[in-house]
């Protein structure tokens, strides 16, 4: 089964536009993400003054026994 978890990102400015994607789907910051078993890539995307930040973070989860 899947599994979601909330997903929420602070950006340190005032202002900062934060973007989340787990793989292709868009996730609203603060609100559920689906995971299916093994590897999902979370991109996150912080604009700021024209300029963009990627971070990229691996979830992996486990199967359920």
């Amino acid at each position: 089964a899947n599994a979601s978890s909330k997903i929420e990102a602070t950006a340190k400015r005032t202002g900062a536009v934060i973007t989340i994607k787990n793989g292709e789907t868009t996730v609203n910051n603060g609100e559920s993400a689906s995971f299916v078993d093994g590897e999902n890539t979370l991109s996150i995307t912080v604009s700021f003054a024209g300029v963009d930040k990627e971070y990229i973070v691996t979830v992996n989860k486990s199967k359920a026994a």
